[in-house]
């Protein structure tokens, strides 16, 4: 099935049976002789535990302590002893239950956990058991790892107790089921009719889960039965949905056809394939119709949930208000300083440069940051926020684009956030979907909420937006976008991009980042794209090329 993502299977040694009891398995993985029951084990100092008087210890942990826990943890795990198990973590109450349900609800029995080398405080591991239920059998191996840490107020050594020590795909909060799935697989098309796996299209993997909880049981198929992870009101709440782990019988797929371009699809991929941490999204203006999503790390869709700050690419936004306002104009001169301060924030441009008697189409190609930061002391602090949410319909929670999605956000803010908001910074997040979406409203002149399964498939309404930029404030943004483009700071990312192209760099600085995300928006014809490379630096030299070679292959 597309949408199945089977745990591989990596055989390790079966543990050894001593005196009617299993042991872990141990051998070439560092691990030294343990013995968990009987006598009593020696401190580090060679002497009794008993002799001594009880002393809260400190420091880092000993390799010693390390494999000790490790080992006396995953040894009662293996051997169904729960509560003693959960005894050597830092939180059994939050352990029992899951590694409980691990054989009562997930149904995965005859388990064998295999220690690898030790890195630190660290211990991987490997698991290997067979998912049991109602008479089908199915093995099932993956890896995981725990973390040993100490106790403060006795300095005890325990496992650091977090669902992902059960299965690396768990989230706190969540738990394994065995059973009749709960919404039937779907059989995923692209617009041209073809099926859309993870094997052609390695990204997909989020969208494909989305698209059969949303339409599994619409789309007209039957559930198999499976080993899935349930999520729990934490990961809910952040869009993630539920994950099949292994398939124990097949269900009957029922169809859900996207909007996904097949040859536009593969390009993102092997593009973003190429650029560690990099997002990219397509669109057709027209429609709002998805063409092509994809993401550098398979695991979380960045392009459409993703909540970053876009930096300068917001100026797209803050220059339409400033524009509707008359406190800017295309080729009128407009101030570029060095710095500006406004809320006691001192800002300044990228390298402090400045552009004397220069124009506001220049400030904006070159992304001069104090242009922009001047105009705030004129403003409102809910302006910004109403113009994304009135004329680009972002920020209102409300687009339904057939998988899960985040939609923007601009918050009202004040002061200097309120001037950082202006370029991209302080409370602003968006992802590619979003500021692809934004390109696509100042090519189209209308606000087209995106969208990769057809509205009528399932009934549903798009999201709209209140109003449309005035025609000469549209014009002018085009100009400015259109100007970037050929002479801004996007010109070599959108060489040879023909035809009524505009673009827009950003870079988005981030706590404790090195670099900054780079990020860039462009449109061409009846295509816009954007994208983003999270510590990449520069958008012009990041996401730029990877956006510009999608417009012109679509194109």
């Amino acid at each position: 099935m597309g949408n199945r993502r089977r745990v591989a299977e990596r055989r390790k040694t079966r543990p050894a049976v001593i005196g009617g009891m299993i042991a872990v398995v141990v051998g070439g993985a560092g691990f030294g002789a343990y013995a968990l029951y009987g006598g009593g084990a020696a401190a580090d100092d060679g002497s009794r535990a008993s002799d001594q008087k009880a002393k809260v210890k400190t420091g880092p942990l000993s390799p010693n302590e390390v494999t000790t826990t490790a080992t006396a943890f995953l040894t009662a795990w293996q051997s169904g002893k729960i509560t003693q198990a959960s005894a050597t973590t830092d939180a059994p109450s939050a352990a029992r239950p899951l590694l409980t349900g691990y054989t009562k609800d997930a149904h995965i029995k005859d388990v064998t956990l295999t220690p690898g080398k030790p890195a630190g405080d660290k211990v991987p591991f490997s698991v290997k058991g067979t998912v049991s239920y109602k008479g089908t059998d199915k093995p099932l191996t993956y890896d995981s790892t725990l973390t040993v840490m100490r106790r403060t107020s006795d300095g005890k050594p325990l496992v650091d107790w977090h669902s992902a020590v059960v299965h690396p795909d768990l989230k706190d909060g969540d738990t394994l089921v065995t059973g009749e799935a709960g919404t039937p697989p779907v059989k995923a098309l692209d617009r041209d009719g073809g099926e859309l796996t993870t094997k052609k299209y390695a990204s997909l993997g989020p969208v494909l889960d989305g698209l059969r909880e949303k339409y599994g049981k619409e789309a007209g198929g039957k559930a198999g039965i499976e080993l899935r992870v349930v999520r729990g009101k934490a990961a809910k709440a952040k869009d993630l949905s539920d994950k099949t782990l292994l398939e124990l019988s097949e269900g009957t797929p029922g169809t859900v056809k996207t909007t996904l371009d097949p040859a536009l699809q593969a390009a993102a991929e092997q593009k973003v394939a190429k650029k560690a941490r990099s997002s990219v999204v397509l669109l057709r203006v027209s429609t709002g119709e998805i063409l092509a999503a994809a993401n550098a790390s398979p695991g979380f869709n960045t392009a459409f949930q993703g909540s970053l700050a876009p930096g300068s690419t917001m100026k797209v936004i803050t220059s339409s208000l400033l524009l509707e306002k008359g406190l800017a104009s295309a080729d009128k001169k407009h101030p570029c300083p060095k710095y500006f301060t406004y809320g006691h924030w001192k800002f300044q441009n990228d390298d402090k440069f400045e552009i004397k008697n220069g124009t506001f189409k220049a400030s904006f190609a070159r992304s001069c940051n104090t242009a922009f930061i001047s105009q705030a002391p004129k403003l409102k602090n809910d302006d910004l926020t109403k113009e994304a949410q009135q004329v680009f319909g972002l920020g209102l929670n409300n687009w339904a684009i057939g998988v899960p999605s985040f939609d923007g956000a601009v918050p009202v803010q004040s002061a200097a956030q309120m001037g950082a908001s202006l370029i991209g910074q302080g409370g602003v997040r968006m992802n590619p979907l979003n500021m692809a979406s934004v390109s696509a409203t100042v090519k189209s002149g209308t606000f087209h909420q995106p969208y990769l399964v057809a509205p009528d498939v399932d009934g549903r309404k798009l999201a709209k937006a209140s109003r449309t930029l005035p025609a000469g404030a549209l014009s002018q943004l085009r100009e400015l976008m259109s100007y970037t483009a050929a002479y801004g700071t996007a010109a070599e990312a959108m060489a040879g991009v023909g035809g009524d192209v505009g673009a827009k760099t950003g870079s988005a600085e981030v706590d404790g980042q090195k670099k900054p995300n780079g990020w860039f928006t462009a449109y061409r014809g009846d295509l816009a794209a954007a994208g983003v490379v999270q510590q990449g630096g520069h958008g012009g030299s990041t996401a730029g090329p990877i956006v510009a070679s999608l417009l012109k292959m679509g194109g």
